[in-house]
């Protein structure tokens, strides 16, 4: 099983979150009944108006909440497959209390075609205008999630701030290359990306009306949310759109060897012609019409990535000029101060996922598979670094060997290259008894700092375990407030925390981030992961 399968997997058992429909409050001001109508009423905080007009959220006593606004047209039918186009405008005012629906993707009622919406929470009304604002792009292997599975609640507690979760189209909807598709000068495969590039649009135009800052934004996200954030730095659409990035459990260099997330625009119109031949839209003429009459079930089918049908992100088009790891390497992307990071453990979830499917817990002989089917020429180095004895299972063996070569040294090449740019601030999530997604608990061997772990510590909702411990809680009180003041100012600060340095180009030293006395302290990536050896298996 590939590594996207398993993320995907991961995705699918996540529960829904979030019940939405709590009555909006009106404030008034307050006047007697002979000079009412003489004095003019406070605007509701629960209205406020967008450049294609007025929404009304949900007010509570500690924030307001705007779900399901359009930053973009529905890219259905003639819009299958086109750049985002602006949204229609609409008279009177549009219902904003409940989030849009999910883009189409695999086991998820209610997803549809029909979903670039965005959503904005802000603190009370009480506390002013101006306020930074954080962008959030949701993970899920470019193939399922959305915007509104992470609610803001613990990242506002954390200082005023706003945040905006946005969805962006899905698997071959968002990321199919064929050059019947090309629009002019706008290459296919990325239009995920572009969706993402107009929320950002929409932010910079929109948010000053909600209390929030258009010159002071943060993009961020996890996993595909974390790759997706490397690929607006690397885009030229996006320059000015944000300020700073957090990019969280996915390095913008891959090991290409292992994970070439990246591919070359040519090499995605290769699966996207042997798509579109499986979809009966072989003949080239004919092909883009053909495609935009493909059903949606079909193509979710197809969007599960397997060793047939794929849809990696393309570069070489005018979204996305060039791979982001040789991007951020040669200094050639939008230079932003950033915080990067992962989790000590990232491969074990991936690992416990495809115990859960096969219903068995690998092998020595599926640990030696997994090596030389990944790491080819290079596996017999690995295999000898790496012994079986040196662990407790095969299951351990494999997530390790994945975790130092796949996440975390690329993701030290990633921010020592940053280093030399851009002010970069590097930490690893280290919580080994952080709570694991439901459907998980049975598996044969210990999770650890998971990949996605770190999540629950900033977000809360149904999609998470929120489970904490009294020490984790105080962890994540500490996170948010080093994620919310680098939003605020640049630089993650934590009051009664241990400051967070920043990070150089030759640096091995991280922010390690773990519960109780001591638990957030300097780490050394390399000396933790092995990256001497890995250096010599990029």
């Amino acid at each position: 099983m590939s590594n996207e399968e398993v993320v995907n997997s991961t995705y699918r058992r996540r529960i829904l979150a979030l019940a939405a429909g709590i009555c909006a409050i009106a404030i008034a001001w307050p006047a007697s009944a002979s000079t009412a109508a003489a004095r003019p009423r406070a605007a509701d905080p629960a209205i406020v108006t967008t450049d294609t007009g007025r929404v009304r959220g949900v007010v509570t006593t500690d924030r307001r909440t705007f779900s399901g606004i359009p930053y973009a047209a529905p890219p259905v039918g003639a819009l299958r497959w086109k750049p985002p186009q602006p949204a229609t405008a609409w008279s009177g005012i549009r219902d904003a209390s409940r989030p849009g629906a999910a883009c189409a993707q695999p086991n998820r009622a209610g997803s549809s075609e029909d979903c670039l919406y965005l959503n904005v929470t802000t603190p009370p009304v009480s506390k002013g205008s101006g306020l930074p604002v954080m962008v959030w792009i949701h993970g899920g292997s470019l193939t399922t999630g959305a915007g509104s599975d992470y609610p803001a609640t613990r990242l506002l507690a954390g200082g005023p701030m706003l945040l905006v979760s946005i969805n962006y189209r899905l698997g071959a909807l968002g990321f199919l290359a064929h050059p019947a598709l090309d629009n002019g000068t706008a290459k296919s495969g990325a239009f995920g990306f572009a969706d993402q590039t107009a929320a950002l649009r929409w932010v910079h135009r929109n948010i000053a009306a909600f209390g929030g800052d258009p010159g002071n934004v943060t993009l961020a996200g996890e996993s595909a949310g974390a790759g997706s954030t490397c690929a607006q730095l690397a885009s030229p659409a996006a320059a000015g759109l944000f300020q700073r990035a957090i990019i969280e459990s996915s390095p913008c260099i891959n090991n290409a060897k292992a994970f070439p997330w990246w591919k070359p625009l040519a090499e995605s119109e290769s699966l996207g012609l042997q798509a579109a031949a499986k979809f009966g839209c072989a003949n080239a003429a004919a092909a883009a019409a053909c495609l935009r009459k493909v059903p949606v079930a079909t193509l979710l089918a197809a969007a599960v990535p397997s060793s047939e049908v794929a849809f990696p992100p393309g570069f070489g088009g005018d979204v996305l000029p060039e791979d982001p790891g040789v991007a951020v390497s040669s200094g050639r992307f939008n230079r932003v101060p950033v915080i990067h990071g992962g989790t000590r453990d990232e491969h074990r979830l991936f690992i416990a996922i495809q115990e859960l499917t096969t219903g068995t817990p690998m092998t020595a002989a599926d640990y030696t598979t997994a090596i030389r089917t990944y790491f080819g020429a290079d596996a017999d180095a690995i295999l000898a670094e790496y012994p079986l004895s040196s662990f407790g299972s095969p299951s351990l063996a494999t997530a390790t060997v994945f975790t130092d070569g796949a996440w975390s040294c690329p993701a030290l090449r990633t921010e020592q290259a940053f280093a030399r740019w851009v002010p970069t601030f590097v930490y690893e999530f280290a919580d080994e008894n952080a709570p694991v997604f439901a459907g998980t608990e049975s598996v044969s061997f210990p999770q650890g700092a998971y990949h996605a772990s770190e999540l629950q510590y900033l977000f809360s909702g149904d999609v998470f375990p929120d489970v904490l411990s009294p020490q984790q809680t105080q962890l994540s009180q500490q996170m948010v407030r080093y994620w919310v003041r680098f939003a605020t100012i640049g630089v993650p600060v934590s009051a009664g925390s241990p400051m967070w340095p920043a990070f150089f180009p030759m640096s091995t030293q991280v922010l390690s981030l773990a519960p109780g006395a001591n638990g957030i302290k300097a780490a050394d990536l390399s000396a933790e992961h092995n990256c001497a050896f890995w250096a010599q298996h990029f």
